[in-house]
């Protein structure tokens, strides 16, 4: 009879959005929900970045990615958008200043597949 093992949980600190800061981003997500450009989110928590993806369907890569790299801090801010295809869309050291690219561009998802 084998003995039980304890959970091994992940000691390690992971790097996390704060309220303030996820409060900005919910903001714009929810506005781009009302819109009809987003549906759906996901966040993630690593050692040397957290992440904020956003989808415009349920089952395909994030369109727009929000993320904070306190590395980068010091030389190009914290804070970097991407696009769907890994383009950086932004960066800054001050979040609500990085979101201001949803506010002023009206973003369009271009499919390049031959029409059917």
């Amino acid at each position: 009879m084998a003995g039980i093992t304890p959970l091994q949980f992940d000691k390690s600190p992971k790097i996390a959005f704060h309220r303030i800061e996820m409060s900005a981003i919910l903001d714009v997500y929810g506005r781009m929900v009302m819109a009809g450009q987003a549906k759906d989110y996901a966040i993630g928590m690593h050692e040397d970045h957290a992440l904020f993806a956003i989808f415009r369907r349920h089952a395909e890569a994030p369109t727009w990615r929000i993320e904070k790299v306190p590395a980068l801090r010091n030389q190009q801010g914290a804070f970097i958008v991407y696009g769907s295809q890994g383009q950086v869309l932004k960066r800054g050291r001050d979040i609500k200043t990085v979101l201001k690219v949803f506010e002023t561009r009206k973003f369009e998802v271009l499919n390049f597949s031959k029409p059917s």
